[in-house]
Parts: structure tokens; sequence; C-alpha cells
């Protein structure tokens, strides 16, 4: 709507009527514009129903890093929400977090990894936090962890990350797989 002076401005039907005798209308055209908000109501409406739609009841969508090709499984069970820790070929990642880089980790002899139990702790805390007023905060304690391992990656790398878990009070672990067979599933040739 443009800037207009101040001053009387009745309504558009009596601009013209006999009632005033044409004394506001000066002779010059309405700059008012009308918005027609049907189209923006469909709009709306068929944005809500792609989002209700695209909505997963199952929990969240688990983000999958770009480099890491996760191994397949004939048979499987849906995962609860949990700390996600990613072993590609080059680093280990928690929650999206670099933590570790492989390359350092053959240089070590110990079986942990001191920044991912810490990271994992941070993780704890937040769960406390969170959960704080609920009576029996210790038995719901689970413990669950999500573990992402490229195909390629050795698997005294994966038993350090298993048991820095451990040292970290994680005790359920789960690994993340593809479901073999499954239409995300490439055929050798496709790109």
């Amino acid at each position: 709507m443009p800037i207009q002076p101040p001053g009387k401005r009745p309504a558009k039907r009596f601009e013209k009527s006999k009632i005033l005798g044409g004394k506001m209308s000066r002779g010059h055209k309405s700059t008012n514009v009308e918005l027609n908000v049907i189209p923006m109501v469909d709009i709306m409406t068929m944005l809500t129903m792609f989002l209700l739609t695209q909505f997963s009841a199952t929990g969240e969508v688990l983000m999958i890093q770009k480099e890491l090709k996760l191994p397949e499984a004939a048979h499987g069970q849906l995962l609860e929400r949990a700390p996600v820790v990613a072993i590609t070929r080059d680093q280990v990642i928690v929650e999206g977090q670099r933590v570790a880089d492989l390359a350092e980790m053959t240089k070590e002899e110990s079986w942990s990894i001191p920044a991912l139990e810490e990271r994992l702790h941070d993780e704890k805390k937040k769960w406390d936090f969170i959960h704080q007023n609920e009576p029996d905060r210790e038995k719901n304690w689970k413990g669950d962890i999500n573990i992402q391992a490229d195909v390629k990656v050795p698997f005294r790398f994966v038993k350090r990350v298993m048991a820095s878990c451990n040292n970290a009070n994680y005790f359920n672990l789960n690994f993340l797989t593809l479901v073999a067979g499954g239409p995300e599933k490439k055929k050798e040739g496709d790109l």
C-alpha cells in the first residue's frame, strides 16, 4: 500500500457515492491494490501436505557421511535415537564433529581413544540434563550408541571405537547397515 498524506479516507464504496456528492474522488485513480489470497492459501495447503507426507513417524532421519559406504545386511531392526559415531576411511566423527584421525590411531598403542570418550561423556551429560526431572533417570539410561563404519575400515579401528564406547558407559552398540537388495542398492556399472 503506498504512503498517502494524512486526511479523510472513506471506504471505497463511498468515494463516488451520492451521499458525499463525489467530494472525495477529486478525479484521481485509486492507488490501493487488492491482494488475491486464494493462490496463497492453495500454495500453503500444498506445502502443508508435502511436509506431512515427508514427515518420518519412525524417528529422525540419520545423516550418513558422503564418503562413507555402509555394509549391507539382510536382517535388521529399526534404531532408536542415540549418539552416532561414524568411522570413515580417514577419521572418527561423533555427531558431525571430528574427534580422531585414523592415521594418528595407528601410532598409538592403547585401546582407548581419549577424545572420543570425552565427547561421549559430554553426550551423557546432555542426556542427564534433558532427563534431570525424571524420578528413575538412571534406570532409563540404556547406553545406546549407533556406529557407522565404512566397509573398507580395518576391524582394529572399529574395535578401538567399541572399546572407547565401553569405557564411556555406552554398552549397547548398534551398527548401521543398508538393507541388502533394497532400492538404494545399485547394480555394478550404474552411476
